[in-house]
């Protein structure tokens, strides 16, 4: 049985790009499969998110992008960390770490 899928919290998506990105330099196409890779196909992305996104996070400075030759052989922008984006996404995963126990933290209660 496939899994569900389900929107991306907003606010999310910047952070699970920088992620992505951490690993390897990748173009626009390859940061979309790597997400619904990983995550099962639960997380799935569309390009009217995406794009917009890359945009945001390298008018941030945490995103730097070039063009080269993709796997299929034509040209491609390929996005990479910053020294900020790796810094900016160490705040990012913190922060996640916070609210996901705090969320935890709520639901066991409610479950006593």
């Amino acid at each position: 049985m496939p899994s569900p899928r389900f929107p991306i919290p907003q606010g999310t998506l910047d952070m699970l790009i920088l992620q992505i990105l951490s690993l390897e330099p990748a173009h626009g196409y390859g940061i979309a499969q790597r997400l619904e890779q990983i995550s099962r196909s639960v997380v799935q992305v569309n390009q009217g998110s995406l794009y917009p996104a890359l945009h945001r996070l390298q008018q941030k400075g945490w995103l730097r992008a070039g063009w080269k030759q993709s796997e299929t052989g034509r040209e491609a922008k390929f996005y990479s960390l910053t020294p900020a984006g790796r810094r900016q996404l160490a705040v990012e995963k913190d922060s996640w770490a916070r609210l996901s126990s705090a969320v935890n933290l709520i639901f066991e209660e409610g479950s006593q």
